[in-house]
């Protein structure tokens, strides 16, 4: 690691204070992607202002049509709360699905969204869900959040506080593992809004990181079953390929996750 100042804020005024005091600076929640890539150098950040200790980003509560995450929430925290599993079940066991149980228990849901790695689950179900990113300055949507491989809409010293999900009709989800490191190499969610809307999300298989499907949603639209999307595919030019699979085949596996996260829907 380079040398750098840790700073622990009292308040998420003190925070953002931090940050624009320390513009090579980076906030830090559960660190599974700073810490490491601190280890190995590939970032040195000159100070790191810790947000652990800000209460005020905890909490999960349900109001209205809405499921509010507090950006600090750990992943364990929203796998086994009751709230969420009353609202959105399939979010639930899908947040159960993340990493092993040491990272549930440390990563936090702003955390895996700021970082936006293409495989993050959060993403995929942030996307499909029409969900709203609150940070310290404003309100962004989900479509205008994600930006392209570990990017997004986040401005210089600007933190994730919460996160509102709509609740929808139904939602299913559907995850294609790496048998070695459990990441996804695709991931597909799916879900009606309480609009009607039919919206799905893949993540792990896309060049660019998290991506809606269309032609899965116009197929869905008019019939919300897994026999609809027989025959579709995405194109596998658009897909990623690295040494664990080649576009053709995650272009195969954004159909089968589809399916199989349709079947599943509740």
């Amino acid at each position: 690691m380079y040398a750098f100042d840790y700073l622990r804020p009292a308040s998420l005024t003190e925070a953002v204070a931090m940050l624009a005091d320390n513009p090579e600076g980076k906030a830090l929640s559960g660190g599974h992607t700073l810490i490491p890539a601190m280890k190995l150098r590939l970032t040195g950040p000159a100070a790191l202002v810790d947000l652990n200790g800000l209460a005020e980003l905890r909490g999960i509560k349900l109001e209205g049509d809405t499921l509010i995450i507090g950006a600090l929430s750990r992943h364990h925290e929203v796998a086994n709360s009751d709230v969420v599993k009353q609202a959105i079940p399939v979010l639930a066991e899908m947040v159960g699905t993340i990493g092993d149980p040491a990272v549930r228990h440390r990563g936090t849901i702003g955390g895996s969204l700021a970082n936006n790695d293409p495989s993050a689950d959060y993403a995929a179900a942030a996307m499909a869900l029409g969900a709203t990113v609150v940070t310290d300055r404003r309100r962004i949507a989900a479509d205008d959040y994600f930006q392209g491989l570990f990017t997004t809409a986040l401005e210089e010293g600007e933190i994730v506080t919460a996160v509102e999900f709509p609740i929808p009709k139904r939602m299913g989800y559907s995850k294609f593992r790496n048998p070695a490191s459990r990441y996804a190499l695709c991931a597909v969610c799916v879900a009606q809004t309480a609009s009607g809307e039919t919206r799905v999300s893949v993540i792990g298989a896309g060049a660019d990181g998290v991506f809606r499907a269309s032609a899965f949603e116009a197929a869905l639209a008019s019939d919300f079953s897994a026999k609809a999307l027989e025959g579709l595919s995405v194109p596998p030019d658009d897909m990623a390929s690295d040494i664990h699979a080649d576009q053709d085949y995650r272009a195969h596996l954004v159909g089968v996750m589809a399916r199989r996260a349709v079947a599943g829907a509740k």
